[in-house]
């Protein structure tokens, strides 16, 4: 079996333009218009492609930029400013359309956008009386909406691999020494990187807990010891020797530090950032730079990747450097880094499935990410070990006896009982139901209890 390939990013200025072009025409022209019935059928074809790999597509506009599933994208250019104008002078910045969305909604929201006044019952209604059920239209309200945000735990709360949770532990020191203006202890972070290139990237459970859904706002200190583990085993897979794996992993380790001299209300904040705050933000790349390079004893790379690791391939991103192209050991830490960043809860939204994150890495790819590396990720990267317990979303608990080549986020599971873990059943998590969607998904690994013979079971699987 061939491995699937990152689908074509979708533009998502195209699906706003399509809309816009669509409001105008059926202002314009009476109904059933060969010019009208031509837009449709673009948007409608453009829609439903990127629909077939997720259940819902999000365009968000905040301030003057335009999120694609939380992805921010380019709106440069004054044309496309003046699409967004439009469309905000509607009072209209959020679109978000759901699988199953047919052709007449399209229709139906292009006239009720071209009649729109702000009056009436609301949105959600005058759609509902249009037969609109797949497509909604929103305002976004980015700074007053903290009393309807998910408050998430700041750390995992579950029972951790023991020498995962060490690696936190002791990166969260670290990383509050440096808050408090101590020097970095290279010799800590020399452990540190041992620790986790030996035993960390070496266990079943913590890299299932490391890979999949985490229910937690992972802060600074666990963000940065995931990323590490990450761009390790991407590392490893694109052919890396040990010492610069080594090296790799320490930078990886550090690529965050500069967030330790960011107020942490800006770190966490609910809503959009205004353009001071986002500002502040952005300075973490220079100023964990500078930590860096005053610290003797790292490896020359290391402030450079946390220098370079929000820049894109195609040298944009920041800090501004003009054209310059991110070195390779900043291209694999960025692919880790935003991977594990939407894999995270945050305080405006939930966590972001491994088989979505992994979408979004691949629209990022030619653009922000190394294409190649993407491929490397998505493809080779064992998500779910054998052997690793996980959770499924029907809440069963299962054991890893088989991974689908092609489906690294689909493995086969045996079903436990959650007392006994006698098995129960077998289960590819394959599966997909007559729509075409997947029957289940892995949302977590889990510790394994103390005692279960893994080695037997796998056996008699």
């Amino acid at each position: 079996m061939s491995r699937p390939q990152p689908t074509a990013p979708l533009d998502p200025l195209a699906v706003l333009k399509g809309l816009a072009s669509l409001r105008r025409l059926t202002g314009t022209y009476p109904p059933g218009h060969p010019m009208i019935g031509q837009k449709l059928k673009e948007l409608g074809d453009l829609v439903t492609a990127h629909l077939q790999e997720t259940e819902l597509l999000r365009l968000d506009v905040i301030r003057g930029d335009v999120f694609l599933d939380s992805v921010p994208s380019s709106t440069e250019g004054q044309a496309n400013q003046q699409l967004l104008g439009q469309l905000t002078a509607l009072g209209v910045d959020s679109i978000h359309i759901r699988r199953g969305v047919e052709i007449e909604e399209f229709l139906a929201v292009a006239e009720f956008l071209w009649q729109f006044t702000g009056s009436g019952d609301g949105v959600a209604p005058q759609l509902a009386a249009r037969n609109v059920r797949h497509i909604s239209l929103g305002k976004l309200i980015p700074l007053d909406t903290r009393w309807r945000m998910q408050k998430w735990p700041d750390a995992p709360t579950t029972p951790l691999d023991p020498h995962y949770a060490e690696s936190i532990l002791r990166t969260q020191q670290t990383f509050e020494d440096t808050a408090a203006g101590k020097p970095i202890d290279v010799v800590t972070i020399r452990d540190l990187v041992q620790l986790l290139i030996h035993k960390v990237a070496r266990s079943n459970a913590a890299l299932g807990q490391i890979l999949a859904v985490k229910q937690y706002e992972n802060l600074t200190y666990c963000h940065s010891v995931n990323v590490s583990v990450l761009s390790l085993l991407l590392g490893k897979q694109v052919g890396l020797d040990e010492p610069t794996q080594a090296a790799l992993v320490e930078a990886a380790l550090l690529h965050d530090v500069g967030k330790t001299q960011i107020p942490l209300e800006i770190v966490k904040k609910a809503g959009a950032l205004d353009k001071s705050e986002r500002k502040t933000i952005e300075s973490h790349t220079t100023l964990g730079a500078e930590i860096l390079v005053q610290t003797p004893g790292l490896h020359a790379l290391t402030p450079t990747v946390a220098l370079e690791h929000h820049r894109g391939v195609k040298g944009t991103g920041y800090p501004e450097l003009g054209h310059a192209i991110p070195h390779p050991m900043s291209q694999i830490v960025s692919v880790a880094d935003i991977y594990e960043a939407i894999t995270g809860a945050r305080t405006y939204q939930a966590p972001t499935p491994p088989e979505r994150a992994c979408l979004i890495l691949a629209r990022l790819a030619g653009e922000k990410l190394n294409t190649a590396l993407v491929k490397t990720f998505v493809n080779a990267i064992t998500f779910f070990p054998l052997g690793s317990m996980v959770r499924t979303n029907r809440n069963e608990l299962g054991l890893v006896i088989e991974t689908n080549r092609g489906e690294p986020l689909h493995p086969v599971i045996t079903v436990l009982d959650q007392i006994t873990y006698e098995p129960t059943a077998r289960v590819n998590t394959a599966a997909r139901d007559s729509s075409g969607a997947y029957e289940r998904h892995i949302n977590q690994s889990v510790p394994l209890p103390e005692g279960l013979d893994v080695r037997g079971m796998l056996e008699a699987a």
